[in-house]
């Protein structure tokens, strides 16, 4: 697949960029780019998408992706409602796809390092106590400067390298197949989802959107995301399940009407065949290795 044709967002003489995002909600844009990302949730909460995996995401998410690895951190409705007065935090490093001009790819001393971001083309999730240092090291880096900076990027690097607490996301057969000009076809149809997945969602309306015939759609949406569109949105409906069974007191039939499903039998048995195990086994295995931790 080409790359995008858009101009990199990092300055010719830097090395690397990094940001403090503070704002109602994150990005809204289902996107791609050519430039590495390392992004820290301080505070938010939602669903992120990776190629063609969806979780739940809250403070203390960290993602790397690889270059044109397609991303989106949406947050929940109540964040979209000022009303609410809700506020997202995060901090976000770029480096480019030929990071220090490629000496990262080429010299022995980096091969560790070289091999950990060719993996990041599937997003690697970084949790346990890689996370936790990590996320003082970025937050220590937005105060530094030079080659104190570029120091410390590369430590973190390092540090993900051969890391237990290192787990990549996308399936292995992905391929991000989706074309710079379809960016924008795919962002609403994300938006169409994640607005109304607790109501009715037709494919119908989902080919009236990206202006295609419902046959040719769904063409469209499964070579994208390997997966139909119905199991997409029934991914959907079940994340934000797991989410409500960890979150809330919610019963299971309180959760599955919260989630879009019109019948309970219906909820459970979509439910086991994605997570394995029933609504009320899957909210006390959580709970139990809640209370292990805390």
């Amino acid at each position: 697949m080409k790359k995008p044709l858009q101009k990199s967002r990092i300055p010719e003489n830097n090395a690397f960029i990094i940001r403090e995002l503070i704002a109602p909600f994150f990005d809204v844009n289902w996107h791609f780019h050519s430039e590495f990302q390392l992004f820290v949730v301080l505070k938010g909460r939602g669903t992120r998408f990776i190629g063609d995996h969806m979780q739940a995401f809250r403070e203390g998410d960290m993602v790397l992706t690889g270059p044109n690895l397609p991303h989106l951190w949406k947050n929940d409705k109540a964040y979209h409602d000022p009303e609410n007065g809700l506020e997202t935090h995060g901090i976000v490093i770029y480096f480019p796809d030929n990071f220090l001009r490629e000496s990262v790819f080429r010299l022995e001393e980096f091969e560790g390092i070289a091999q950990m971001l060719r993996k990041s083309e599937r997003g690697i999730e970084v949790t346990g106590k890689a996370n936790q240092q990590i996320t003082q090291m970025m937050k220590d880096m937005l105060h530094m400067k030079g080659a104190e900076s570029i120091i410390q990027l590369l430590k973190i690097l390092n540090l993900m390298v051969d890391s237990p607490d290192c787990h990549l996301i996308a399936n292995a057969g992905y391929i991000n197949t989706n074309k710079e000009s379809e960016k924008d076809r795919m962002g609403q149809v994300y938006e169409y989802v994640m607005q109304n997945f607790q109501e009715k969602v037709t494919l119908e309306e989902a080919a009236r959107i990206s202006n295609l015939s419902v046959s040719a759609f769904s063409r469209f949406f499964k070579s994208r995301v390997n997966k139909s569109f119905s199991d997409f949105l029934t991914d959907v409906r079940i994340s934000h399940a797991c989410k409500l069974l960890h979150e809330t007191d919610l019963n299971v039939s309180e959760i599955a009407y919260e989630c879009g499903f019109f019948t309970l039998s219906n909820f459970n048995r979509l439910f086991r065949d994605r997570v394995q195990k029933t609504p009320l086994e899957y909210r006390k295995e959580f709970m139990e290795s809640f209370l292990a931790v805390t």
